[in-house]
């Protein structure tokens, strides 16, 4: 028989799939859900209510086979495994009479070519003998896929990025397959976990010296995906690597992580103050750069800025100082105001500047160095040709919270001004990575990449920046466009794309 699914059963189809495994439909996916939800009533041969209402952990496998998403491949993202290869396994080298293991997650491994690929590059980067202290654990909420991955069986697909002396090396071809080595496959061990489950034991305090959960948090509901990240910070050791899909951010998620980038990619490092055993303390490789002297759009900006210029002024008082107002202007407007961010992006939207100031001025003392205000306060400055002062703003913002977008944005700015273009397009890129929605991080790449002489990408940026701009939050456009309104950014983009080539050659 077909039963009939009304749309209140999909709805509590949709609630319990997230409170269950934490996965988010929106409702553009009501159509599958209705569709499992029918056929896996139908293989009860049982009402849809009474289905709903029997729910057994064998039938979640079910439905974890039915939801989740499994593409993945052998060496999938290869920058994240230079990473692994050329500055996690080193550190673990040098550290090698510590008998403690290293010991690797592959959190949400699906088939397996995750796992088996961290192991194949183990076995060629360490010296023989080492790799019997590693473990490599893979860990997917379908048994399904795992059952699959054991076998260690894969098609030409799963090897598409997969060097041909690395597919000699480690597979045989068997008719339309290929077959893992089994030394490959002997350093993993698989195991059917549910990411959303709180099993204390499992995710013990520094369980884990290298977590990767790619393209696995994207998928969650935004409750789930913090509890999620919650648990794999606890997990991770101090100093620890996580690697996130090359879509996925832990901006408005979890601050427990430096943001790195090497090998031209993204990648996280748990925050620690603890010293390894040489006595050393591990640094992750900041996205703060340094420094020296140039302009441009930073000029552009401030010919557009001359109102916020005189209201930077208001704000930085008489003299330069890096520091924030001081006590006493700080105590002299309004300190009582209780919800004054709010206040100032809506004076901000009106264009009362002059309020918005005041009111960011009269906030209390003790919310001087709260991330809203010091964003602002840096782009005034920025706008203001205060740049020396912004980047100590900007700096001091990243410290509280180095996943905020705004803050690196404004701190290319100021790298820019500061001659270090490198240094610039470090900090938009890392703007762009944490929220690719962001706009005015690729109308300055595009600018700088121009100046560069590297007129492909510089057109990439550019049109880019050109589609992101008109949909661009208007209060964002207000805080970051520099005096410009969206018609006019619009323009320079659609000027920069029209003119010819300038600029020395990188």
């Amino acid at each position: 028989m077909s039963v009939l699914v009304s749309s209140s059963a999909v709805e509590r189809l949709r609630e319990e799939v997230a409170r269950v495994l934490g996965l988010q439909f929106d409702d553009s996916k009501l159509d599958l859900l209705a569709d499992v939800l029918t056929r896996r009533a139908d293989a009860f041969k049982s009402s849809v209510e009474t289905y709903l209402e029997g729910l057994t952990r064998a039938e979640w496998s079910h439905l974890a086979e039915e939801l989740t998403v499994n593409e993945t491949y052998f060496f999938r993202n290869p920058d994240h495994f230079r990473v692994f290869s050329e500055r996690v396994l080193p550190e673990a080298l040098r550290k090698r009479d510590n008998p403690r293991r290293l010991r690797i997650l592959s959190a949400g491994c699906a088939t397996g070519e995750e796992p088996y690929s961290l192991a194949a590059l183990t076995l060629e980067s360490v010296t023989p003998g080492f790799e019997l202290g590693v473990s490599i654990l893979g860990i997917d909420v379908n048994p399904s896929v795992l059952n699959r991955a054991r076998q260690g069986r894969y098609s030409a697909w799963s090897l598409r990025a997969t060097d041909e002396l690395s597919q000699r090396r480690w597979f045989r071809q068997d008719g339309r397959e290929f077959v893992l080595d089994r030394s490959v496959r002997e350093r993993v061990t698989f195991e059917v976990r549910n990411l959303v489950d709180d099993d204390s034991m499992f995710w013990a305090d520094g369980a884990f010296d290298v977590i990767f959960c790619r393209n696995v948090i994207m998928y969650f509901t935004p409750e789930a995906a913090r509890q999620v990240v919650r648990r794999l910070s606890r997990a991770l050791r101090p100093a620890g690597y996580l690697f996130l899909g090359h879509a996925e951010t832990l901006r408005g998620v979890n601050q427990d992580f430096h943001l790195c980038h090497s090998h031209e990619t993204f990648y996280y490092q748990r925050r620690s103050s603890r010293l390894d055993s040489d006595g050393s303390q591990t640094e992750p490789e900041r996205v703060v750069p340094r420094i020296e002297l140039t302009t441009s759009w930073v000029e552009a900006i401030q010919k557009a800025s001359d109102k916020i210029t005189a209201l930077a002024d208001h704000l930085a008082g008489p003299e330069s100082s890096t520091e924030a107002p001081t006590t006493a202007s700080l105590r002299r407007v309004r300190p009582e105001s209780a919800n004054g961010m709010g206040l100032v992006f809506e004076a901000m939207r009106q264009e009362r500047f002059v309020d918005a100031l005041d009111l960011l001025a009269g906030l209390p003392l003790e919310v001087g160095d709260e991330p809203d205000v010091l964003l602002v306060r840096a782009v005034l400055l920025t706008n203001a040709g205060r740049l020396v002062e912004a980047e100590a703003v900007g700096l001091r913002l990243l410290a509280h919270d180095e996943l905020n977008s705004g803050a690196h944005y404004a701190v290319a700015l100021c790298r820019e001004h500061a001659a270090d273009l490198e240094g610039a397009i470090e900090h938009d890129e890392t703007a762009i990575y944490l929220d690719q929605g962001f706009a005015m991080p690729h109308l300055h790449l595009g600018m700088l990449y121009r100046r560069l002489g590297d007129f492909g990408r510089a057109r990439r940026e550019l049109e880019l920046a050109l589609a992101l701009l008109h949909r661009e939050d208007s209060a964002r456009v207000l805080l970051f466009g520099g005096g410009f309104s969206r018609e006019a950014l619009l323009e320079v983009c659609r000027a920069a794309l029209a003119a010819g080539p300038i600029g020395e050659a990188r």
